[in-house]
This record gives C-alpha cells, sequence and structure tokens, in this order.
C-alpha cells in the first residue's frame, strides 16, 4: 500500500504532479526534493535526503538532463519502490536495467480519453495509414520566458522531439512497434531557440500502417490530430477540442469528451500506479524504444 510519494524536481510539471497527487489522494503524504525551494515540513534540498523520506513511490520530475543520474541513484538506494521518470526517460538512448524497483515513464497521455477509446476503436482493425500533428506556439505555454526554458536549450533537454515525444509515444501504444524511414528535424522558425523547432516524419508500423507525424513549436493555432484510415473504419480525432469523429462499416459518428481529459490522463497514470494496475502505462523498455527513435532522428 502506498503511503508516501516524493517528488523529485518542482519545475511547472512537477508542480502539476503534486497539486493533482494532493486533490485526489487525500490520506497519502507528498513530499518535495527540490533546491529551488526553502526547507520545510515536506520538503527536503538534497535528494539524498530521499532515504530518509524512504517513499513508496517516487517521481522523477528533475529537467530532462538530470533524469538518468537521478534514476540510477534513486534505483540503487530503494528497494521495491515504484518510480515513475517524467518523460522523455533520457536525454539520450541508453540501455538500462531496473535493479531493485519497478520503474515506469510518464506518458500521461495514454491515459487521454480519446487515446484509450481509438485504442479499443481499432483493436483488430486492418490500419492504412495513421496521420499526426501536433502544432503549438512556444511562447504562450511556456509563459514566464520561453527563451530562458529548458524547451529553447539542448543542452538541457529541450526541443519538439523531446519535448513533444508523447506524439511518438502513443503512435507505439496505438500500433506497435514501427520504424522511421525519413525525417526533417531542425529549427527552421524566427523563435529565439537554440534546440529543434521542427520534426517530420515517415515511417511504418509492425503491422504495416503507414505513418505520417509533424510536431512544432511555432504553431499560433494549437493544434493536437490523430486521422487513421483503415479497412472499414476511418477516425478523425481532436485533442485540443476533445472529439472524435468516426466511421465504421459506413456509419458516421460524433463523440465529445470532457474537457478536463488531460487533466483526467494524469489523474489516471498515478491511480493505475497505486491500484497496481500496470496494463497501459508505459514501461522502462518502452522509454528505451522512444529513447532508440529520437536518437535515430538526431
Amino acid at each position: 500500500m502506498i503511503k508516501k510519494i516524493c517528488i523529485i524536481g518542482y519545475g511547472s510539471i512537477g508542480k502539476k504532479h503534486h497539486d493533482i497527487l494532493k486533490k485526489n489522494f487525500k490520506k497519502i503524504q507528498i513530499y518535495i526534493i527540490s533546491n529551488h525551494l526553502k526547507k520545510k515540513k515536506f520538503v527536503y534540498n538534497k535528494i539524498t535526503d530521499i532515504k530518509e523520506i524512504n517513499p513508496d513511490y517516487v517521481i522523477i520530475s528533475s529537467i530532462t538532463k538530470n533524469h538518468y543520474n537521478d534514476l540510477k541513484y534513486i534505483d540503487n538506494i530503494l528497494s521495491k519502490k515504484i518510480i515513475l521518470v517524467e518523460k522523455p526517460l533520457f536525454m539520450k538512448h541508453k540501455y538500462y536495467k531496473a535493479k531493485k524497483n519497478k520503474i515506469f515513464v510518464a506518458y500521461n497521455l495514454r491515459f487521454h480519453p480519446i487515446i484509450q477509446f481509438i485504442k479499443n476503436l481499432i483493436k483488430y482493425k486492418k490500419i492504412i495509414e495513421t496521420n499526426i500533428y501536433t502544432g503549438s506556439y512556444l511562447p504562450s505555454w511556456r509563459t514566464y520566458n520561453y527563451v530562458n526554458s529548458y524547451s529553447s536549450s539542448k543542452k538541457l533537454g529541450g526541443g519538439v522531439k523531446l519535448d513533444l515525444s508523447h506524439e511518438l509515444d502513443y503512435c507505439l501504444f496505438l500500433l506497435g512497434n514501427y520504424k522511421i524511414n525519413f525525417y526533417i528535424n531542425k529549427k527552421i522558425s524566427k523563435l529565439k531557440i537554440k534546440s529543434d523547432d521542427y520534426l517530420s516524419l515517415l515511417g511504418r508500423s509492425i503491422n504495416k500502417s503507414y505513418i505520417n507525424m509533424t510536431l512544432n513549436y511555432f504553431s499560433k493555432v494549437p493544434n493536437r490530430r490523430i486521422i487513421i484510415n483503415g479497412n472499414n473504419i476511418s477516425l478523425d480525432a481532436d485533442l485540443n477540442n476533445n472529439t472524435i469523429k468516426y466511421c465504421v462499416n459506413n456509419k458516421l459518428y460524433n463523440k465529445k469528451f470532457s474537457r478536463k481529459s488531460l487533466y483526467e490522463s494524469y489523474l489516471k497514470m498515478h491511480e493505475s500506479v497505486l491500484n497496481k494496475n500496470y496494463q497501459d502505462i508505459a514501461k522502462l523498455v518502452e522509454g528505451i524504444k522512444i529513447m532508440k527513435l529520437i536518437d535515430q532522428i538526431k
């Protein structure tokens, strides 16, 4: 039974995990390790303090470049715990085998109601093509100063192929293993960043579905779409507006999901850990597969 949770790092994503857990799991004590916060009750400043805390569930939400060392340290010093590493798993592909603990990767979009709906809808269907498009405007979602955010820096683990690797992961979740056959990955906009802001790739899944994926940081009209066509099935999902249109056996349907679907994806991911239901959560080996794909793009 999980009684204590420790969050490593308290940037925007660490705070998001904290707020969701605190609101929904009131009987669980939450600890924070961050050198940016003043030390007080339940707040520590050094990762070495984790031995004293001895949590049941650890969330690593430090900057990407620290993930590997943080994971290695925690996996060595703790035993029989659950560790969730914020995406992406590492800065680059590295082989890592869990030593004493269960390790997962925080690809929460796997738990988005639309992704879950699509997975069930296309089950046992022959998929011909999958089109994924995600366009967002970095200054709008790094409002505190996008120029100095980790997203703008290659050295800190920024860039669309790392920052928006959710799409690389849910493609794996929906279609199974896939290969990248062609890609363009570079900085092409006038954003004041040093990381890549554009990725376009063509690939093919193990089930022979062609994949077309585009990610960018510079679209001033936010868009997160999935379009899939197959034998007797077509769908167009909008993850920003929480809607999906789909056609099965020549019948057209429209379905709308809750506006809180993104929030629910984080909540359901944590519930899966707390309830020890690991069916859909991204395993360590899957996080490593995504890093291998990202390294191929590099």
